[in-house]
């Protein structure tokens, strides 16, 4: 397939060189001004991929969106009127909402959503590395993306493992109530992800997950509140070493994804009347650390 990777972050440059390697025509789009990018992964060979070049728009069967949530208008805006009604638009983020912000622009294509377990560190702008083995999950998010199962086996040979889930609603909501948890306290306290293991978070995560049941529920997701609090605290243990990309992004004074995690939820709380003080405090604080600018100590 003819495959250009928008946003070639962490995530996006992984899924390029892996994607080459499976045998595509990779090709990167992203805001430098080169028009060549070479890219390594892990121990492996550099590979040159074509950089910004509008053939590669033209001729794609595929557009993997690799951008951050709240990049993710700003990217394919531009980027539409070039790019077949055919070709498959699959987006790849943290957080919920952001696809919904641009249905107008791209309800002529077949649109995918997936959501990742893999981790992935970009220790320079040529070299990435893999650092956590993961699961894809992959659901339509409109009718004609429904008839894109076939990706499974494409993105499958590249990086597994991935699979189809027909209630794809439910995989990002279990994934956004992760992030809710973890991303705003480890970019607040500035602490890496096992920190959170510690008695003194305990009140606060239960608050969080108390809330987030609320919604959950109210949004037609089944959820249970013992399972919902195990799969939290054993993405905190298995990931205990890392640093959740709120927590850089503070460190970094860039804009977080806040707005499309607990953003997303507090919104969803107030269309249904529920009230969620703790996550609203959360949410409050990594704006003003944003707007500040200035990380915790």
């Amino acid at each position: 397939m003819n495959i250009v990777i928008v946003g070639p972050g962490a995530i996006g440059s992984l899924w390029a060189y892996k994607l080459h390697q499976a045998g595509h025509k990779v090709s990167l789009w992203g805001t430098k001004q080169n028009q060549q990018w070479m890219l390594a992964a892990d121990d492996s060979p550099e590979i040159l991929f074509s950089y910004n070049q509008p053939q590669t728009l033209i001729d794609a069967d595929l557009l993997l969106i690799t951008v951050k949530a709240w990049q993710v208008e700003a990217a394919i805006t531009p980027l539409q009127p070039h790019v077949n009604k055919d070709a498959i638009l699959l987006f790849m983020h943290n957080g919920m909402g952001a696809v919904d912000n641009i249905v107008e622009l791209i309800f002529e294509y077949p649109v995918v959503i997936a959501t990742t377990t893999h981790g992935a560190l970009k220790v320079d702008a040529h070299h990435v590395k893999h650092t956590g083995i993961g699961q894809t999950q992959l659901g339509a998010f409109n009718e004609k993306g429904s008839q894109c199962t076939f990706l499974v086996d494409v993105l499958n040979h590249a990086l597994p493992t991935v699979s189809w889930n027909s209630n794809i609603r439910f995989a990002l909501w279990n994934k956004l109530a992760i992030n809710c948890a973890i991303n705003p306290l480890t970019a607040i306290h500035q602490c890496l992800n096992g920190a959170l293991a510690e008695e003194k978070f305990r009140p606060t995560l239960d608050a969080v997950i108390d809330e987030l049941v609320c919604v959950m529920q109210a949004e037609e997701i089944p959820v249970d509140r013992n399972q919902l609090t195990t799969t939290i605290d054993n993405v905190i243990r298995a990931t205990a070493a890392n640093k959740s990309s709120m927590h850089q992004d503070i460190f970094y004074r860039r804009q977080t994804e806040i707005d499309f995690i607990t953003g997303y939820l507090v919104r969803k709380a107030q269309q249904h009347g529920i009230e969620v003080p703790a996550n609203s405090e959360l949410y409050k604080q990594i704006q003003l650390l944003e707007k500040n600018g200035k990380h915790h100590d």
